[in-house]
């Protein structure tokens, strides 16, 4: 529940917890309230005077926008640029939201960046209330622009045309794969979802649309804004084998590049949108062929089809819709055999979990549901009764816990050494099993006995 009494206005030597606290109490509606409109966040922006001196890439899409922000900020890593990427949510620390050349910031960045949004939003007797997802982007736009960077890669939270992060004008638009989620605020056809994706377009600026089969309204906004349209098939096209891939569009050709280092076939999708975007912004970032190699090659994002070597493997993974379910679910049958899989998942209450349950039910065996830490999630006895309701497996059983952790706990000891775990679902069930540091499974046989 949002807190009822307001703290202390923090200060520029506050800690970023309690700003963080400050921020959330602020809004009636607490950290999970979302309240479309860029007014007030634009109005902030320009008594700000947030402006950027260096090309910035906005990122939209349904799923694939975190592993394309980490290609594109690792390449462009590789070729000598300083980066900075907005990223949300977290896993783990607020921090992880804001990285630069590579790294988490540190919490002293935000903290005065902070107390420069308060300021300007108290201002006068004017003052604008700002939601948690606004103040807090706010606050990272404006340290990403003091930081003397070479490029910036900006996430879209939410939608497009009406998130916090659209008051930007960006030198270049990526939108990746188009499906169906958030359906109470962006509309509940592809259609609709794509043009609020669409928003983000600039005109006479390249736009990137990495899905293949792009909403009709997506293109339609494109010519209608003017924007420069990039599309799969038309301007740019992979090819590949097992071993190696290619790329090609606009002038501009890789050949014989290893995969992403990010696991899953629909990373493919997002690199050949990631290439694009680079190709399409040449002049202003020039970059190598190496610098692509190694940069793909390299490339990190927890939480995204994640594979920890152990006994039993483990794989985490944030896939909470129906569209990137069924890609974790390619990927899981392409691992091979497991005598076991044992599946941890949490997720939010408004999420359309029957598709999601049919896609992974041939591959899970036994289930472990949580509660998770927000009052927008479904409660893991909920997500338990759901599951029940549409189980035909008569060897499938379910348990529901209270914390992700417990839940990981419970599947570790039942676990043989062969079997294999897979967390998945929203960013808190994945950041939980996260919270004391990445988990090291060692089979049962394998630890040392007590004496």
């Amino acid at each position: 529940m949002p807190n009822t009494t307001s703290p202390a206005v923090p200060n520029a030597t506050s800690s970023l917890p309690e700003w963080l606290a400050y921020i959330e109490a602020m809004h009636p509606k607490g950290i999970n309230g979302i309240e479309m409109g860029l007014d007030r966040v634009r109005s902030v922006a320009q008594r700000l005077g947030l402006q950027f001196s260096c090309p910035v890439l906005t990122v939209a899409g349904t799923n694939g926008k975190g592993s394309t922000c980490a290609m594109l900020e690792s390449i462009l890593g590789q070729a000598g640029y300083k980066t900075g990427v907005y990223t949300s949510p977290h896993l783990v620390h607020f921090e992880e939201r804001m990285r630069l050349r590579g790294e988490a910031a540190d919490a002293s960045k935000f903290v005065a960046a902070c107390a420069e949004v308060e300021r300007a939003r108290a201002q006068n007797d004017a003052e604008i209330a700002l939601t948690y997802f606004e103040f807090t982007t706010l606050a990272i736009l404006l340290a990403l622009s003091r930081e003397g960077l070479d490029a910036v890669i900006l996430e879209v939270g939410l939608g497009g045309r009406l998130d916090a992060v659209n008051i930007i004008d960006a030198d270049c638009a990526i939108i990746t794969s188009i499906d169906l989620d958030h359906m109470e605020l962006l509309g509940n056809t592809r259609e609709l979802i794509g043009y609020e994706k669409a928003g983000i377009m600039r005109t006479g600026r390249p736009v990137i649309v990495s899905d293949p089969v792009p909403p009709q309204s997506v293109l339609d906004r494109a010519l209608e804004v003017g924007a420069d349209l990039w599309t799969v098939g038309r301007d740019f096209n992979v090819s590949g084998d097992k071993q190696q891939w290619g790329w090609a569009g606009r002038g501009r050709r890789y050949s014989g590049l290893a995969y992403p280092a990010l696991r899953g076939a629909n990373q493919l999708v997002n690199a050949s949108g990631v290439l694009a975007a680079l190709t399409a912004l040449r002049e202003q970032l020039p970059i190598t062929a190496q610098a692509v190699r190694v940069g793909l090659s390299l490339v990190e994002l927890p939480g995204r089809f994640q594979i920890i070597p152990g006994q039993p493997t483990l794989v985490l993974d944030v896939a909470h819709n129906p569209h990137s379910v069924a890609a974790l679910a390619a990927n899981l049958d392409a691992m091979g055999f497991y005598p076991c899989t044992h599946a941890i998942f949490g997720a939010m209450a408004d999420k359309d979990l029957a598709p999601m349950f049919a896609k992974v039910a041939p591959l899970m065996d036994r289930w472990y549901f949580t509660d998770l830490p927000s009052p927008r999630a479904a409660t893991g006895a909920d997500l338990q009764a759901q599951w029940t309701a549409q189980n035909t497996r008569k060897d499938a059983s379910a348990q529901a816990f209270a914390t992700p952790l417990d839940a990981l706990r419970a599947a570790i000891a039942a676990a043989d050494p062969t079997d294999r775990i897979v967390v998945f679902g929203s960013f808190y069930t994945v950041g939980g099993v996260l919270q004391e540091g990445t988990p090291k499974l060692h089979a049962k046989h394998l630890q040392p006995q007590a004496t």
